[in-house]
C-alpha cells in the first residue's frame, strides 16, 4: 500500500476516534430522499444505500462538471472526469461496465440509444442546473427497469423552499486554459406558480486530448463550447393536484483527437441534446399518484475535413440520432400506520439511426445504420414496512415485457433494522438487467443480433453510525453477472461472455472535528473477476481485474469555515489499474496516483461571494486513459451574485 494511501488511512481512523470522543457540537444527518422508493422519506427509514450531493456541495463546485463531483462519491469512478472537456465520460459504479448505471433527471430515466452501452452523455449537464444529486447503490432494476445494474443516479433540478416571486442568480468565472463559465437564472414563486429558467456557457482552449509521447510532435490544444438552457414550472391547481413541466436544451463542440497517441487537427464532436416534457401529482392522506412523460432526442456528429490528403478517411461525416419516449404511471398508498404499497406502469420506446460518409485514398464510402426501435412495458410492485420500532423492509418484484427478448421479471427484498439511537444495520438481495443496445444488436461491423440480456445478483450488507458529532457507513457488497455483454478486442464484435463477478467494501464518514473544522472521507475496495474471452486472441481465459477500474478508490475534503471565510483541501487517490494496450497486445498497467485540490470562498453578505477553486495543485501527470492526457493545475476563480 503506497504511503499516501496509508496517510489517508491514518487520517480517516484519527478522525473516527476524535468524533466518537465528543458528541456534542453537530447535528445528525438524516436527509429526505426521494429515489429509494419514488416517495420522500427519511434517510434513516430505507436500508438501501443512498448518497446525498447537496446544495452546499454543489456550491463549492462553480469551476468543475457534473462528472467531476460525482467522482469524489464512494463507490464511483468516472472515466473521463478528469480528461480534456468533451471526452465521453462512462460511469463506473461498484465496477459495473458502462451503460449499467441508470442516469435519472428529477426521477424520470434519460438515456441515448445511439450510444454503444445506451448509456447518457454526463457532458449534457451543467453542475449549474443541478440542485442535489441522490447516488442509489446497488440493483435497482425492480423500481428503474432495465440498466440499474449497479445503481442510479438522480440528478434533482428542482428548486424546494421558494417564496420570493422573484429571484437572481448568477456566476461568473475565469481560469487558465483560457476557460470562461457563466451562469445566469431566474427564479421565483407566483400564488400557485413555482417557475426556474437558467442559462449556462463554458468556453474552454484546453489541451491535447491525445497524449504526445515523444514530446517532439507539437500536439494542438482540443477547445470546449457549451451551451445549455433549461425551464421548468409546477402549478397548484388545487391543493391536492399539481401539473409541471420542464424542457432542457443543451449542445457543445468539442474538438478531438484520431485516437490512442494520434492527433488531428480538423476532427470534431458536436452534439446536442432536447429533453422535454411533463406531468402531473394528485396527493391525499388516502393515495398519492403520479404521472411523467418525457421526450428525449440526441444527435452526435463526428465530422473530419482535412487539407492533409495522405490522411486516411480525410473528409468524414457520422451521425448519429437517438429518440426516446418514457410513460409512467404510479400511486403511493398507505395501507396501514406501518405497511405502504407502491404499484406502477411504466412504457420505455426508444429508436437510433447512423449515416457514415467518408473520402479517402481509396474513394468515397458510404454506410448506414437504418432507423431501429425497441420497447419495452413494465408492472412493478413494492410493498414498504416499518413498524416503527427499528424494523423495515422493501419487498418488490417487476415484470418487463421486452419487444425482442419478450418476458422477464426482477427481484427485490431489502430488510433492515434500527438497532438503537445511533446505530442500523441493513442488508438486501436484488436481481437486476441489461438488455442489449441498438448498437451491440445491429451495427453491420461490430453488431451481433444473437446478443442475450445481461443479468446480475446482488448480495449487500452494511451498518451505519451516527452521532451529533460523527456519521459513517460501511457497506460490503458481492455480484455476479451471467451473460454478460462485452467486446471482443481481437474480433471486432460483441459477445455475451459466461460470468463475472464483483466484490466490494465501500466506507464513508462525516465528521465535525471543531466547530469550524469538518472532514468528509470515502474509501472504496474493488475487486473483480472475468470469465471471458482473451485480448489477445478469442480463446477462453480469466481476467482477476476490470479495465481501467481502480481496486482502491479514496477521497478526503478537510472543511474549515470562520464566519464569512470558506476554505477546503481535498485528495483523491486511484490505485493503478489495467487498460487495453492494443491490437492482439497485452493490457497494459496505469500507475495509481493522488491529486491534491482546494478551494476558498469569502461571502461579502448574502448576495456577493468571491470563490476560488484549484485542481491537481501538484501538477501531476497520471492517466485514466491509455494514450490521452488527464487535467494539468486547473484554477478557476469567479464573483457568484444572489438577488
Amino acid at each position: 500500500m503506497s504511503k499516501k494511501l496509508t496517510l489517508l488511512t491514518m487520517v480517516l481512523a484519527a478522525t473516527s476516534l476524535h468524533a466518537q470522543r465528543d458528541s456534542l457540537r453537530t447535528r445528525v444527518l438524516d436527509e429526505v430522499v426521494v429515489t429509494a422508493n419514488k416517495q420522500e422519506q427519511k434517510q434513516s427509514t430505507t436500508g438501501k444505500v443512498i448518497t446525498v450531493i447537496d446544495k452546499h456541495v454543489l456550491e463549492k463546485s462553480a469551476g468543475r462538471s457534473v462528472a467531476q463531483v460525482l467522482n469524489e462519491t464512494v463507490g464511483i469512478t468516472i472515466n473521463g472526469a478528469f480528461n480534456n472537456a468533451g471526452t465521453n465520460q462512462t460511469v463506473f459504479m461498484r465496477g459495473a461496465g458502462s451503460g449499467r448505471t441508470l442516469i435519472l433527471m428529477d426521477g424520470i430515466p434519460v438515456n441515448d440509444p445511439s450510444q454503444i452501452n445506451n448509456e447518457f452523455d454526463l457532458n449534457l449537464f451543467s453542475i449549474n442546473d443541478v440542485e442535489r444529486i441522490e447516488v442509489c447503490r446497488g440493483a435497482q432494476s425492480t423500481l428503474y427497469g432495465s440498466d440499474a445494474v449497479a445503481g442510479v443516479i438522480n440528478i434533482i433540478t428542482i428548486k424546494n423552499n421558494i417564496s420570493k416571486p422573484v429571484n437572481l442568480k448568477a456566476t461568473f468565472s475565469a481560469g487558465n486554459l483560457n476557460t470562461f463559465r457563466t451562469n445566469a437564472q431566474v427564479y421565483g414563486k407566483l400564488n400557485k406558480l413555482t417557475y426556474t429558467a437558467r442559462h449556462a456557457r463554458l468556453n474552454t482552449n484546453g489541451f491535447s486530448t491525445a497524449y504526445d509521447s515523444t514530446g517532439s510532435k507539437n500536439f494542438d490544444k482540443d477547445g470546449y463550447h457549451g451551451n445549455t438552457s433549461s425551464g421548468s414550472f409546477q402549478y397548484a391547481l388545487t391543493n391536492r393536484f399539481l401539473i409541471k413541466g420542464f424542457v432542457l436544451h443543451s449542445g457543445y463542440t468539442s474538438n478531438i483527437d484520431a485516437g490512442v497517441f494520434n492527433d488531428d487537427r480538423q476532427y470534431q464532436l458536436k452534439s446536442n441534446m432536447l429533453n422535454t416534457g411533463g406531468g402531473f401529482q394528485y396527493k391525499s392522506p388516502k393515495i398519492t399518484v403520479t404521472g411523467n412523460y418525457q421526450f428525449n432526442e440526441t444527435t452526435r456528429a463526428f465530422e473530419r475535413d482535412s487539407a492533409d490528403k495522405t490522411a486516411f478517411n480525410y473528409f468524414l461525416r457520422n451521425n448519429y440520432f437517438g429518440k426516446t419516449q418514457f410513460v409512467e404511471l404510479y400511486a403511493n398508498i398507505p395501507i396501514t400506520k406501518n405497511l405502504s404499497l407502491l404499484q406502477g406502469v411504466e412504457y420505455r420506446f426508444a429508436n437510433m439511426n447512423n449515416q457514415f460518409r467518408s473520402v479517402s485514398s481509396f474513394g468515397p464510402y458510404n454506410s448506414g445504420f437504418r432507423d431501429t426501435g425497441v420497447s419495452q412495458s413494465s408492472l412493478y410492485t413494492s410493498i414498504l414496512f416499518n413498524n416503527k420500532k427499528g424494523f423495515a423492509t422493501d419487498m418488490g418484484i417487476r415484470l418487463n415485457k421486452h419487444s425482442m427478448y419478450g418476458n422477464n421479471h426482477t427481484l427485490t427484498f431489502n430488510p433492515s433494522y434500527q438497532v438503537n439511537e445511533n446505530i442500523r444495520v441493513f442488508g438486501s438481495i436484488a436481481t437486476a438487467f441489461k438488455a442489449p443496445s441498438l448498437y451491440q444488436l445491429f451495427d453491420g461491423f461490430s453488431g451481433s443480433k444473437d446478443l442475450q440480456p445481461e443479468r446480475s445478483t446482488t448480495i449487500e450488507a452494511g451498518l451505519s453510525n451516527a452521532t451529533k458529532l460523527f456519521s459513517s457507513r460501511l457497506v460490503v457488497f458481492y455480484r455476479t453477472t451471467r451473460n454478460g455483454i462485452d467486446f471482443d478486442y481481437v474480433r471486432s464484435k460483441y459477445f455475451n461472455l459466461v460470468k463475472q463477478t464483483a466484490f466490494g467494501v465501500e466506507y464513508e464518514t462525516s465528521a465535525a472535528i471543531t466547530n469550524e473544522l469538518t472532514v468528509r472521507a470515502n474509501f472504496t475496495f474493488l475487486s473483480i473477476a472475468d470469465s471471458t474471452q482473451s485480448r489477445l486472441n478469442f480463446k477462453d481465459t480469466a481476467y482477476n481485474y476490470g479495465l481501467r477500474r481502480p481496486g482502491i478508490n479514496a477521497n478526503i475534503v478537510l472543511n474549515y469555515t470562520h464566519e464569512k471565510l470558506t476554505v477546503s483541501i481535498s485528495g483523491k487517490y486511484i490505485s493503478s489499474r489495467s487498460d487495453v494496450g492494443g491490437y492482439k497486445k497485452q493490457d497494459v498497467n496505469l500507475p495509481e496516483y493522488f491529486l491534491l485540490n482546494a478551494y476558498t470562498e469569502y461571502r461579502f453578505n448574502n448576495k456577493l461571494k468571491l470563490f476560488v477553486d484549484a485542481q491537481n495543485m501538484t501538477n501531476k501527470k497520471f492517466f485514466d486513459l491509455r494514450g490521452f492526457n488527464s487535467i494539468p493545475f486547473i484554477v478557476h476563480t469567479g464573483i457568484n451574485i444572489n438577488l
